[in-house]
């Protein structure tokens, strides 16, 4: 599948869910964000594992709440039991999506694919760039399957591995090879929840500057952040203003080249516009 063939998903923003308490999923599906992520693997301790994995696959796919937001389970990492124990509840009851944690390369991902596929089973895939293995091969990793739908960054983790402290900064490099991979497949790229609740104007800041970066999303850690992430990775009325008047002069021009208030337009940008106005059709839609 193209980067231009993939349907496009507002994916702004999320928050996690665990798994031993099924109680808060629909409270989670309520709270605003765009996807929430049922986990099974750092909220839950070893031996509440079976307990979580059983109440997640047989209980967030009938939780009430909106259709429109997305509904993805955090298995372990596939090189552990209780990964492949998570698989194996994935094949019993197939749910939409799952993110899959600790990759180290592009086999894991395809080897689930292929599973998958042997199974006929559309469950969608969601990564997460946490490890310096999986930084090295994320071109590769968002190339390994058609099922990606979404790269995340995993910056906590990542700046252990990397052995540098988990700053802006300090993680600028391991970013931007996140969005540079997201961008190649046309997958959506969600940056790491912003740890401090009580620094808004921290959070607010690092989002602004992983939007500038290219990310598309980013997590949350508690409801009362999601309506700052959501207004900052949606287009404001003036971005959409002049989106639509820049597409609506290249429908009417006689040739493919733009000059639109003394700039010229090339397609690309057209892509990019015309992708940043559905998701603000999208977005819209999902308020009423």
């Amino acid at each position: 599948m193209s980067k231009t063939d993939r349907p496009i998903r507002v994916r702004r923003s999320f928050i996690f869910a665990p798994g031993t308490n099924p109680d808060m999923f629909p409270k989670a599906l309520a709270c605003g964000t765009d996807i929430v992520c049922v986990d099974l693997e750092d909220a839950v301790a070893p031996q509440d594992k079976a307990m979580a994995r059983s109440q997640a696959f047989a209980r967030l796919p009938g939780a009430q709440g909106p259709e429109s937001v997305e509904r993805i389970i955090r298995i372990n990492c596939l090189r552990t039991l209780d990964g492949m124990a998570d698989v194996k509840a994935l094949l019993e009851n197939p749910v939409p999506a799952v993110m899959l944690p600790k990759v180290r390369g592009p086999e894991e991902v395809k080897n689930l694919a292929d599973l998958l596929d042997e199974y006929k089973l559309p469950t969608r895939l969601h990564v997460i760039i946490e490890t310096n293995e999986a930084l090295e091969a994320a071109h590769e990793i968002a190339r390994s399957s058609d099922r990606i739908e979404a790269l995340f960054f995993g910056g906590v983790d990542m700046a252990a591995d990397l052995r540098c402290k988990s700053t802006w900064m300090a993680l600028q490099y391991a970013r931007s090879r996140v969005v540079h991979a997201a961008a190649t497949m046309g997958l959506d790229a969600i940056d790491v929840p912003y740890l401090d609740l009580n620094d808004q104007e921290g959070m607010q800041k690092e989002a602004s500057l992983a939007a500038e970066l290219g990310f598309t999303g980013k997590g949350a850690i508690h409801p009362k952040q999601i309506p700052l992430l959501n207004a900052i990775f949606s287009p404001d009325a003036a971005a959409v203003d002049y989106a639509t008047r820049v597409l609506e002069a290249f429908a009417k021009a006689p040739t493919g080249l733009l000059v639109f208030e003394g700039q010229l337009i090339e397609k690309p940008v057209l892509r990019s516009l015309a992708r940043m106005l559905e998701v603000h059709r999208i977005a819209s839609a999902q308020k009423r």
